[in-house]
């Protein structure tokens, strides 16, 4: 992990990021309109919870079949990640509502995503998109040893069959959030003083954490078991679960920052980055399928993450509209506005960056 923290360019000479606030600004004056949620992500928070909870209710109160119970296992699992994309991630930015107290609930969604508000808020919200692509501070470029995600990793003669391996260890996503990595991180960024805002008691922390978990794991396995599944049936089913939520989690994450011709900058030997924040978001993000409407609708918009990025706090609901002034500006100032038409080719430009970074390394 890289000591000194990266500082950002204060020199915006194409005046980018001012010309886009205020085109973006206007955008939402001249339409009198908010820049949180509104009744389209009201509707789409009901039908989220029920694509994740109808089906746990049906299991929990009707005699079916095995296979009927792992389909909707699998369906959980849709929903789950549904949940995350579109409730949990707009609350736990502000955006999902003008309320404090709403977008707190909304976020606190994260309990029953088996993760944890203020781990995930320190990891995306503080290290992710402040940080975006820069290695050894964004945590989502970490996965350890075992996949190579920029130049920048150490490469492991391993890494030659990434492409082919790392798929099956997306899946595993939400399921170590549940078991280990929630303990390992708040560890850390307790030890490191890190937090979103105030910095919290660590007792607090960690009472909240131990007591979610136990609520959780009684809620998914204890719960079933004591109304007569079988043990068997009840963990395959919650690993199921995980697995569809955390393939989809990863995936949609994945074709944002680790995908080609997205740049992974280092700090120079003083620790500066060449470009100031928001250009540099334009650098290390891309979008996928802007105007396909089911990938647009389900995933919360994260296929906008360039707009996501330079405007968390704005829902994402609005991506769509907001979308054109960025990339006009962006075009306007020269910069790059990465974008891959279909999400096909965006996950086919994932694998093959995945083979590229398998490659063992020139010797220099």
């Amino acid at each position: 992990m890289i000591k000194q923290t990266p500082l950002f360019s204060k020199t915006d000479s194409l005046k980018f990021f001012r010309t886009l606030n205020k085109r973006v600004n206007d955008y939402f004056k001249e339409n009198n309109i908010k820049k949180t949620g509104n009744w389209k992500l009201h509707m789409k928070t009901i039908i989220m919870f029920s694509i994740f909870l109808v089906p746990y209710f049906l299991i929990l109160t009707i005699s079916m079949p095995l296979w009927i119970h792992l389909l909707m296992t699998i369906l959980i699992g849709v929903g789950m990640a549904g949940v995350g994309m579109n409730v949990m991630h707009d609350g736990n930015h502000g955006a999902y509502s003008s309320k404090p107290w709403l977008n707190k609930i909304m976020g606190g969604s994260m309990y029953i995503l088996a993760g944890n508000v203020y781990n995930w808020q320190v990891q995306h919200n503080v290290l992710h998109h402040t940080y975006t692509n820069i290695h050894g501070h964004d945590e989502d470029l970490d996965a350890g040893r075992i996949i190579r995600f920029t130049e920048h990793a150490k490469w492991s003669p391993m890494h030659r069959f990434q492409q082919y391996y790392s798929i099956f260890l997306y899946g595993l996503l939400t399921f170590n959030w549940a078991i280990t990595t929630d303990f390992r991180q708040m560890r850390r960024y307790i030890k490191r003083k890190l937090s979103y805002g105030e910095f919290p008691s660590p007792f607090k922390l960690w009472t909240t954490l131990v007591i979610t978990k136990i609520i959780y794991f009684a809620l998914w396995l204890i719960l079933p078991m004591l109304l007569g599944i079988v043990w068997w049936e009840v963990l395959l089913g919650f690993f199921i679960m995980h697995y569809t939520a955390g393939l989809i989690l990863s995936v949609v994450f994945q074709l944002a920052h680790v995908v080609e011709d997205i740049q992974h900058p280092q700090p120079d030997e003083n620790g500066e980055l060449e470009n100031t924040w928001a250009v540099h978001q334009l650098y290390t993000t891309a979008n996928f399928a802007p105007k396909n409407k089911i990938v647009n609708w389900y995933t919360g918009g994260l296929n906008h993450q360039i707009e996501h990025h330079i405007f968390p706090n704005i829902s994402h609901i609005h991506y769509s509209k907001i979308g054109e002034i960025v990339k006009q500006t962006a075009m306007e100032c020269n910069l790059p506005y990465y974008e891959f038409q279909t999400m096909r080719s965006a996950v086919y430009s994932h694998f093959k960056h995945l083979k590229e970074m398998g490659q063992k390394p020139a010797i220099a």
